[in-house]
């Protein structure tokens, strides 16, 4: 079991060598727990990340004690997470698309090739949108958009912004290859 002092100063002096070590060494436990409960490789990752700069940020911030190891630590986070959001999902179930909804999709963007970027955020769901919106075009500080969307953390509402922006940006970028064709 390392120290969280001796944790402190890995992180520190070799933050990337040392994260590398924590991830190839608990991640797997963390996927193995998350694909037999409902989850994705995908969704292992989400979750992992998020714990892992939790993680992070407490040891570096000196707010962490560890009682245990700390890929313990990160297992017992990366469960927590994935138990909330799977809460999450059963409160807002993901709706799956049959292939004629994807015919009626392909079909409209035919029709409408030059489609502007804020409806292409419109297509990225409430959820996402709302975040773009709050930070983008109402400049709404990352930690009132955390609390309106009850993140824990500020961390956890900035990677969402970013995952959403990614989104955003893959389907303008499919969006223009396809009007370019």
């Amino acid at each position: 079991m390392e120290t969280t002092a001796a944790l402190r100063q890995a992180l520190l002096a070799d933050r990337e060598r040392t994260l590398t070590h924590l991830y190839q060494r608990t991640f797997p436990m963390v996927r193995r727990y998350v694909q037999q409960h409902g989850g994705t490789a995908q969704d292992a990752k989400d979750v992992f990340h998020d714990a892992l700069i939790t993680f992070y940020e407490k040891v570096v911030g000196e707010t962490l004690v560890l009682s245990a190891s700390a890929s313990t630590y990160l297992v017992a986070v990366c469960r927590n997470l994935w138990r909330q959001e799977l809460s999450r999902r059963t409160r807002q179930p993901l709706v799956s698309l049959t292939d004629e909804h994807a015919e009626v999709a392909e079909a409209e963007v035919a029709e409408q090739p030059a489609l502007s970027v804020l409806e292409q955020v419109e297509r990225l769901g409430a959820r996402c949108k709302d975040i773009l919106l709050a930070f983008y075009y109402f400049q709404q500080p990352l930690e009132q958009i955390a609390t309106a969307h009850q993140y824990r953390t500020v961390r956890s509402a900035t990677v969402q912004k970013f995952k959403c922006l990614e989104r955003l940006r893959t389907s303008v970028r499919a969006l223009v290859a396809t009007v370019t064709n």
